[in-house]
This record gives structure tokens, sequence and C-alpha cells, in this order.
């Protein structure tokens, strides 16, 4: 079954691999200036960094799988399994002092998600997604039918703003909470933090984690225009965007796909 399963003497490496990456960034937080990319996003040499040695740390532990990063090469490998990695989610907020951001990577099988590692380093929390097995916290398992807190929030990202600014008559279902990071707006859904989540201008490196935390905490996503599950060995992803609505249950979808479908119209 080889490529399909990480072995145990992978994931401890790996477990090292972004240790080390986390215990870098907080000391660079508060202490790095950011400049502009081409984009308009910002970037640090702490992204540059973490980038590298995420990048080499897995052609170590994985040396024929590729790798897709958002610092890096963003066409997707044509190995049958792959990485994608968003080294550092959040830089705004890094570079801006606040301490929310996470690290955000994923292993692709056959075009599919198979594990993904999100660490917030500033919370101390790394969760880690095995394909069909479930999600762990700090080493504890998730159970998926525990009852979060009801929550009444709804995470937008800043650039899905403007579907409030389309229907200024209508009440918005839900208080707004914009955390600056796609990663962690959808983990918040998975977590029971928000109800839903609308993200307008996803790269797949923002959603890759995430997207296989919602999957197996039984979360539904609504792939508002591209389908990630429709993706090609060789095809570059770094101008496509992955607009999508992630709730809780199939009821609170219903009452945010109105509001999700507004990113669609001109």
């Amino acid at each position: 079954m080889k490529h399909t399963n990480l072995t145990v003497d992978q994931l401890n490496k790996l477990d090292s691999l972004f240790e080390l990456v986390s215990q870098r960034q907080l000391r660079d937080f508060g202490n790095i200036s950011a400049s502009n990319k081409a984009d308009g996003s910002l970037i640090t040499s702490c992204d540059l960094w973490s980038d590298k040695t995420i990048v080499d740390g897995l052609a170590s532990i994985t040396p024929d799988e590729g790798v897709l990063s958002e610092e890096g090469g963003k066409s997707i490998p044509d190995t049958k399994a792959y990485w994608v990695v968003d080294p550092l989610d959040g830089t705004t907020n890094f570079a801006a002092g606040i301490p929310y951001w996470s690290i955000s990577v994923a292993r692709f099988v056959d075009g599919r998600p198979q594990s993904s590692f999100l660490i917030i380093p500033t919370l101390k929390k790394k969760f880690i997604s095995i394909k069909g097995k479930g999600v762990w916290l700090n080493n504890q398992k998730i159970n998926p039918s525990q009852k979060n807190h009801h929550s009444e929030c709804i995470s937008l990202c800043s650039r899905s703003i403007k579907i409030l600014q389309k229907k200024p008559n209508s009440i918005f279902p839900g208080k707004i909470r914009l955390l600056g990071v796609s990663s962690l707006n959808l983990t918040s859904v998975a977590m029971g933090q928000t109800f839903g989540a609308i993200e307008s201008t996803p790269k797949i490196w923002d959603i890759a984690a995430a997207w296989l935390l919602l999957e197996e905490l039984n979360c539904s996503i609504d792939w508002l225009k591209t389908d990630p599950l429709n993706l090609v060995s060789g095809q570059n992803l770094s101008n496509i965007n992955f607009p999508l609505i992630a709730c809780k249950s199939e009821e609170k979808m219903k009452i945010l796909k109105p509001w999700g479908n507004l990113l669609l119209e001109k």
C-alpha cells in the first residue's frame, strides 16, 4: 500500500518538522517586517524560511512525493501522492503583531486530501486529520458527534464582505467574525466556534488542510465555482480561486447559500 498511508516514523518526523517551524515563527513574531508580493499580499523572511524548511523536510521524509507550495512551485505535481503547503497562512496578522496564523499542510493521494496538518503556534494547537480515521487535536481524538456550544457567529474573509453591500436591506443571519486567516476561518466551523464560513478567493494552499478537517468532522462544503476534485497533474494553480461555503450542517448551508451565491454575481 505504498503511497496511501504515512508510517508512524514519517508522522513522528513530520511532527518534529512542524515543531521546528512553529518555534522559529514564534521567535520571529513581532520582530520582523514585511514586504509586498506582486499580487499585493504580504511576505516576510519567515514565510520564505518556513517554506524552504517544510519543502526540504518533506523531500527528506517522503522523497518520492512532489510539493506544491504558496512560496514555491504552484503546479500540481505528477506524482500519485503530493503535498500542498502554506507555510504561514495569515502573514498580514503575523506582520501586524496579531497572534493568529497557521501552518497549513496537506498530503493528497489520487487528487484528494489523505492527511492534513494544521498548527496554530500561538495557541499551541495542532490538528491532524486522516481520511476515514478522524481528527486529533494535540493527540486527543475529536468526537465528531460531540455537541459543540451553539454559535451565532459566521466567519467571512475580507473579500466576501462585498456580499453585505449587495443586500443592504437584508439582515445577515449571524454575527460576523473576520479572523484574517482562511484555514482558521474554516477550522472555526469544524470546531463549532462558528456555524458557517464564506471564503471568496482562497487558493488551494489556503484550504487544503482545513478541507479534510471539515470532511472528517462531518461538516458541509459547497464549492461555489471551481471544484478542487477536478484538478489535473501539471495544472498551475497560481491564479485559480476556490470560493466556498462551509457549514456545520446542511440546515445551516441552506441559510448561507443565498449569501454565498452573491459572490458569483458580477
